[in-house]
Protein backbone atom coordinates (compact mmCIF):
# COMPACT_ATOMS: atom_id res chain seq x y z
CA UNK A 1 0.00 0.00 0.00
CA UNK A 2 1.03 3.88 -0.67
CA UNK A 3 -0.49 5.20 2.54
CA UNK A 4 -1.68 3.11 5.39
CA UNK A 5 -3.75 4.19 8.39
CA UNK A 6 -3.61 1.71 11.30
CA UNK A 7 -6.27 2.41 14.09
CA UNK A 8 -6.41 6.15 13.81
CA UNK A 9 -8.12 8.22 16.60
CA UNK A 10 -8.28 12.02 16.04
CA UNK A 11 -10.61 14.39 18.52
CA UNK A 12 -11.63 17.89 18.64
CA UNK A 13 -11.33 18.41 22.48
CA UNK A 14 -13.45 16.01 24.08
CA UNK A 15 -15.32 15.28 21.23
CA UNK A 16 -13.98 11.88 19.49
CA UNK A 17 -13.95 12.90 15.32
CA UNK A 18 -11.82 9.50 14.42
CA UNK A 19 -12.40 6.51 15.75
CA UNK A 20 -10.15 3.51 15.37
CA UNK A 21 -10.16 4.05 11.59
CA UNK A 22 -8.05 1.84 9.21
CA UNK A 23 -7.17 2.00 5.68
CA UNK A 24 -5.10 1.83 2.58
CA UNK A 25 -4.56 3.16 -0.76
CA UNK A 26 -3.04 1.54 -3.43
CA UNK A 27 -0.25 2.68 -5.81
CA UNK A 28 -1.51 3.35 -9.06
CA UNK A 29 -5.34 3.12 -7.26
CA UNK A 30 -8.43 5.41 -6.47
CA UNK A 31 -10.15 4.97 -3.29
CA UNK A 32 -13.23 6.71 -2.82
CA UNK A 33 -14.08 8.07 1.09
CA UNK A 34 -18.14 8.25 1.59
CA UNK A 35 -19.79 9.62 4.71
CA UNK A 36 -22.08 12.20 5.39
CA UNK A 37 -21.81 15.41 6.64
CA UNK A 38 -19.98 15.57 9.68
CA UNK A 39 -18.71 11.48 9.30
CA UNK A 40 -14.85 12.60 9.72
CA UNK A 41 -13.90 12.70 5.63
CA UNK A 42 -12.70 16.29 6.65
CA UNK A 43 -11.02 15.20 9.20
CA UNK A 44 -9.05 12.23 7.90
CA UNK A 45 -7.88 14.41 5.05
CA UNK A 46 -6.37 17.08 7.63
CA UNK A 47 -4.85 14.40 9.68
CA UNK A 48 -3.17 12.29 6.82
CA UNK A 49 -1.33 15.46 5.24
CA UNK A 50 -0.30 16.97 8.57
CA UNK A 51 -2.49 19.84 9.83
CA UNK A 52 -4.03 17.51 12.97
CA UNK A 53 -2.66 14.89 15.10
CA UNK A 54 -4.02 11.43 15.99
CA UNK A 55 -3.66 10.83 19.28
CA UNK A 56 -3.35 7.37 18.59
CA UNK A 57 -2.53 5.27 15.68
CA UNK A 58 -0.28 5.15 12.65
CA UNK A 59 -0.25 6.79 9.42
CA UNK A 60 2.73 5.17 7.14
CA UNK A 61 3.59 6.75 3.19
CA UNK A 62 5.68 4.92 1.10
CA UNK A 63 6.65 2.95 3.52
CA UNK A 64 7.83 5.73 5.79
CA UNK A 65 6.24 6.49 8.96
CA UNK A 66 4.94 10.06 8.72
CA UNK A 67 2.10 10.29 12.04
CA UNK A 68 4.58 12.63 13.71
CA UNK A 69 6.09 14.36 10.19
CA UNK A 70 4.78 18.43 9.79
CA UNK A 71 2.40 18.81 6.41
CA UNK A 72 5.64 20.41 4.85
CA UNK A 73 7.73 17.46 4.81
CA UNK A 74 4.89 15.17 4.18
CA UNK A 75 3.98 17.40 0.95
CA UNK A 76 8.06 16.69 -0.32
CA UNK A 77 7.64 12.87 -0.05
CA UNK A 78 4.91 12.83 -2.65
CA UNK A 79 1.24 14.08 -0.62
CA UNK A 80 -0.67 16.34 -2.42
CA UNK A 81 -3.67 17.75 -0.72
CA UNK A 82 -6.79 20.02 -2.45
CA UNK A 83 -8.98 20.65 0.28
CA UNK A 84 -13.08 21.70 0.35
CA UNK A 85 -13.92 25.09 -0.27
CA UNK A 86 -11.67 25.77 -3.92
CA UNK A 87 -9.08 27.96 -2.06
CA UNK A 88 -7.33 29.66 -4.95
CA UNK A 89 -5.73 33.05 -4.91
CA UNK A 90 -8.54 35.21 -6.64
CA UNK A 91 -5.99 37.93 -7.60
CA UNK A 92 -3.58 36.12 -9.56
CA UNK A 93 -3.28 34.81 -12.87
CA UNK A 94 -4.71 31.35 -13.64
CA UNK A 95 -0.68 30.48 -14.41
CA UNK A 96 0.44 31.91 -11.88
CA UNK A 97 -1.71 30.22 -9.35
CA UNK A 98 -0.48 27.11 -10.77
CA UNK A 99 3.01 27.83 -11.06
CA UNK A 100 3.32 29.71 -7.05
CA UNK A 101 3.12 25.91 -5.81
CA UNK A 102 5.77 24.36 -7.72
CA UNK A 103 9.14 23.85 -6.99
CA UNK A 104 11.15 22.44 -9.72
CA UNK A 105 12.89 24.09 -12.43
CA UNK A 106 11.94 26.14 -15.11
CA UNK A 107 11.44 23.66 -17.63
CA UNK A 108 9.93 21.16 -15.51
CA UNK A 109 7.59 23.79 -14.66
CA UNK A 110 6.89 25.00 -17.90
CA UNK A 111 6.29 21.04 -18.76
CA UNK A 112 3.69 20.87 -15.92
CA UNK A 113 2.19 23.64 -16.79
CA UNK A 114 1.46 22.22 -19.98
CA UNK A 115 0.29 19.19 -18.38
CA UNK A 116 -2.04 21.07 -16.44
CA UNK A 117 -3.82 22.89 -19.50
CA UNK A 118 -4.31 19.57 -21.21
CA UNK A 119 -5.96 17.97 -18.01
CA UNK A 120 -8.23 21.00 -17.76
CA UNK A 121 -8.20 22.89 -21.54
CA UNK A 122 -10.84 25.39 -20.18
CA UNK A 123 -7.80 26.54 -17.73
CA UNK A 124 -5.50 26.63 -21.07
CA UNK A 125 -7.92 28.58 -22.85
CA UNK A 126 -7.53 32.14 -21.49
CA UNK A 127 -3.94 31.49 -18.96
CA UNK A 128 -3.95 34.84 -18.33
CA UNK A 129 -7.47 35.27 -16.90
CA UNK A 130 -7.31 35.91 -12.99
CA UNK A 131 -8.75 33.43 -10.51
CA UNK A 132 -11.78 35.41 -9.56
CA UNK A 133 -13.00 35.76 -12.98
CA UNK A 134 -13.55 32.19 -13.52
CA UNK A 135 -16.73 30.18 -13.04
CA UNK A 136 -16.77 27.53 -9.68
CA UNK A 137 -16.29 24.73 -11.19
CA UNK A 138 -13.50 26.28 -13.28
CA UNK A 139 -11.60 27.61 -9.76
CA UNK A 140 -12.19 23.81 -8.84
CA UNK A 141 -10.41 22.77 -11.75
CA UNK A 142 -7.61 25.17 -11.06
CA UNK A 143 -7.45 24.14 -7.67
CA UNK A 144 -6.78 20.56 -8.28
CA UNK A 145 -4.35 21.67 -10.91
CA UNK A 146 -2.50 23.46 -8.09
CA UNK A 147 -2.57 20.43 -5.99
CA UNK A 148 -1.01 18.31 -8.72
CA UNK A 149 1.89 20.71 -9.89
CA UNK A 150 4.30 19.23 -7.66
CA UNK A 151 3.71 15.61 -9.51
CA UNK A 152 2.72 13.72 -5.92
CA UNK A 153 2.36 10.53 -5.34
CA UNK A 154 -0.74 10.78 -4.04
CA UNK A 155 -3.30 13.76 -4.33
CA UNK A 156 -6.19 14.16 -1.40
CA UNK A 157 -9.17 15.38 -2.75
CA UNK A 158 -12.00 16.70 -0.34
CA UNK A 159 -15.29 17.45 -1.61
CA UNK A 160 -14.50 18.79 -5.41
CA UNK A 161 -17.73 18.44 -6.28
CA UNK A 162 -19.59 20.69 -3.69
CA UNK A 163 -21.47 23.59 -4.97
CA UNK A 164 -21.05 22.69 -8.59
CA UNK A 165 -23.94 21.73 -11.07
CA UNK A 166 -24.36 18.05 -12.08
CA UNK A 167 -22.77 19.09 -15.80
CA UNK A 168 -19.21 20.32 -13.68
CA UNK A 169 -19.52 17.82 -11.72
CA UNK A 170 -19.24 15.18 -14.17
CA UNK A 171 -16.39 17.05 -15.77
CA UNK A 172 -14.26 17.67 -12.61
CA UNK A 173 -14.88 14.13 -11.18
CA UNK A 174 -14.32 12.11 -14.73
CA UNK A 175 -10.66 13.65 -14.20
CA UNK A 176 -9.95 11.65 -11.58
CA UNK A 177 -9.17 8.45 -14.14
CA UNK A 178 -6.32 10.33 -16.13
CA UNK A 179 -4.71 12.07 -12.67
CA UNK A 180 -4.27 7.96 -11.48
CA UNK A 181 -3.15 7.03 -15.27
CA UNK A 182 -0.74 9.61 -14.96
CA UNK A 183 0.67 8.40 -12.23
CA UNK A 184 -0.91 9.87 -9.19
CA UNK A 185 -3.09 7.65 -6.95
CA UNK A 186 -5.63 9.41 -5.67
CA UNK A 187 -7.96 9.31 -2.21
CA UNK A 188 -11.26 11.31 -2.36
CA UNK A 189 -13.75 12.50 -0.14
CA UNK A 190 -17.11 12.79 -1.43
CA UNK A 191 -20.78 12.86 -0.98
CA UNK A 192 -21.78 12.31 -4.66
CA UNK A 193 -21.22 8.60 -3.81
CA UNK A 194 -22.57 7.22 -7.42
CA UNK A 195 -20.03 8.93 -9.09
CA UNK A 196 -17.29 8.68 -6.63
CA UNK A 197 -17.63 4.62 -6.92
CA UNK A 198 -18.01 5.28 -11.04
CA UNK A 199 -14.32 6.59 -11.07
CA UNK A 200 -12.25 4.65 -7.92
CA UNK A 201 -11.81 1.40 -7.49
CA UNK A 202 -12.11 0.96 -4.07
CA UNK A 203 -14.28 2.87 -1.14
CA UNK A 204 -14.93 3.54 2.12
CA UNK A 205 -17.45 4.38 4.20
CA UNK A 206 -17.31 6.57 7.33
CA UNK A 207 -20.14 7.06 9.93
CA UNK A 208 -19.97 9.14 12.94
CA UNK A 209 -16.05 9.04 12.96
CA UNK A 210 -15.89 5.23 12.58
CA UNK A 211 -15.45 3.29 9.24
CA UNK A 212 -18.23 0.98 8.82
CA UNK A 213 -17.89 -0.55 5.22
CA UNK A 214 -15.08 -0.71 2.45
CA UNK A 215 -14.34 -2.58 -0.56
CA UNK A 216 -14.74 -2.70 -3.90
CA UNK A 217 -16.41 0.11 -5.71
CA UNK A 218 -18.82 -1.84 -7.84
CA UNK A 219 -19.69 -4.04 -4.62
CA UNK A 220 -20.33 -1.18 -2.88
CA UNK A 221 -22.20 0.96 -5.51
CA UNK A 222 -24.15 -2.53 -5.50
CA UNK A 223 -24.53 -2.81 -2.00
CA UNK A 224 -28.46 -2.41 -0.60
CA UNK A 225 -27.11 -0.40 2.38
CA UNK A 226 -25.03 1.98 0.47
CA UNK A 227 -27.73 2.37 -2.03
CA UNK A 228 -30.28 3.32 0.70
CA UNK A 229 -27.79 5.71 2.42
CA UNK A 230 -26.19 7.21 -0.16
CA UNK A 231 -27.77 6.36 -3.93
CA UNK A 232 -31.61 6.93 -2.95
CA UNK A 233 -32.69 3.13 -3.64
Amino acid sequence: MLLEIENCFVSYGQIAALRGVSLGVPAGGAVALLGANGAGKSTLMRTIIGLLRPRAGRIRFAGTDITALPAASRARLGLGYCPEGRRVFPGLSIRDNLLVACWAGRAERARRLEQMFTLFPALGERPGANAWQLSGGQQQMLAIGRSLMNAPRLLLLDEPSLGLSPRLTEEVLGRIPQIVASGTAVLLAEQNAARALSVCGHGSVLRLGELVLAGPAAELAASPDIRRAFLGG
